[in-house]
């Protein structure tokens, strides 16, 4: 039945010389039943040529509660309203029903929907990591250069002293590293500056020009010389989906994550457009490889055609870069490669 309806479709395009192109996968299955662990990448996947264009084809059902999330337990299918196909959920499981309680109506939180990506992948380099749009901005912070217990380095449940500018902190504060200075690899305009975070830490009291905290939690040891900074407030969508950018745009890898020049699926990468471009959380690239190889026979260095190495997603946009994740890779992917929106 499916496969006619899709042919008659087809036919009536024809016919009307309008060119149609299914973006279902040829072995899409009919249904889906989500299982815990699943993303919603992962899903489209299964159902679509491209997966990010899930939402121009996802029919949220009215008369499901939360029509727009999905849940571990819940029935996704294919099916054609009006002639074109389209994803929804058909039944609902247990864990996406809302659950009467008298006199309560219990609500199952949208934190437990299938979130869009492997958040545990980027989780890590979300909290121990961050961009300020200058050098001057993280160097001109606070500073750590003395502890209670007199020690060189120092770390949870340990009180720290800062000086400088510290009228500018706030109760809840980071502790972090200056890392590399990120640059535009084509006009070499200073994009940003890494912030490696160290630790969290907590204000108690300002006396004669010295801030002291209370360090509640760190990644490593604190040490004289790292920065003060009021915490991080950035909050990371759940429920968003793999987008193409408003705008066609074009970019590059300008870093990778933990000092590696190569990188495969689920990691992370920095690219040198941002907010300023107009990039959300969501927004999609394709990553393509730039690749230079010397001609055996002249001697010469020669730039290969680009070649379709992966798609890559921002996660976190920043004033003049952004942090993605790579969510499929046909090979490495490395700092220099090329990105295009699809």
């Amino acid at each position: 039945m499916r496969s006619t309806v899709l042919g008659i479709l087809l036919l009536c395009l024809s016919s009307a010389g309008i060119a149609y192109e299914n973006p279902i996968k040829s072995d899409s299955p009919q249904d889906y039943l989500v299982k815990k662990g699943d993303t919603l990448w992962e899903i489209s996947n299964r159902f679509l040529k491209s997966p990010w264009l899930w939402p121009e084809i996802w029919h949220a059902n009215p008369q499901i509660h939360n029509p727009h999330l999905i849940f571990p337990g819940d029935l996704v299918s294919l099916v054609y309203i009006d002639g074109r196909p389209r994803l929804t959920v058909v039944r609902r499981g247990e864990s996406g029903r809302t659950v009467k309680l008298s006199p309560k109506v219990r609500t199952l939180p949208a934190e437990a929907a299938i979130p869009a990506i492997p958040l545990s992948a980027i989780d890590a380099f979300l909290k121990s990591s961050r961009v300020f749009t200058s050098k001057l901005a993280l160097d001109g912070a606070p500073y750590i250069f003395a502890s209670r217990q007199e020690r060189i380095i120092t770390g949870a449940g340990d009180k720290v002293y800062a000086r400088g500018h510290i009228d500018s902190l706030d109760k809840n504060l980071d502790i972090l590293r200056a890392g590399g200075v990120l640059r535009d690899p084509d006009s070499g305009e200073v994009l940003g500056i890494i912030g490696h975070e160290i630790a969290g830490a907590s204000l108690q009291k300002v006396d004669n020009g010295i801030a002291s905290l209370n360090i509640q939690t760190s990644l490593q040891e604190v040490r004289p010389g790292d920065k003060v900074v009021p915490a991080d407030t950035f909050s990371l969508q759940t429920t968003f989906f793999p987008r193409a950018p408003d705008a066609p745009l074009e970019g590059k890898i300008v870093s990778v994550v933990d000092g590696v020049k190569k990188v495969g699926q689920f990691n992370s990468v920095i690219i040198n457009r941002g907010i300023r471009e107009g990039l959300r959380q969501g927004d999609i690239f394709n990553a393509y490889k730039n690749t230079e190889v010397k001609d055996q026979i002249s001697g010469e260095m020669v730039n290969l055609p680009p070649e379709k190495a992966g798609m890559i997603m921002i996660y976190r946009p920043f004033e003049k870069v952004s942090y993605g994740i790579v969510l499929t890779a046909y090979e490495e992917i490395g700092v220099g490669d090329t990105l295009k929106s699809p």
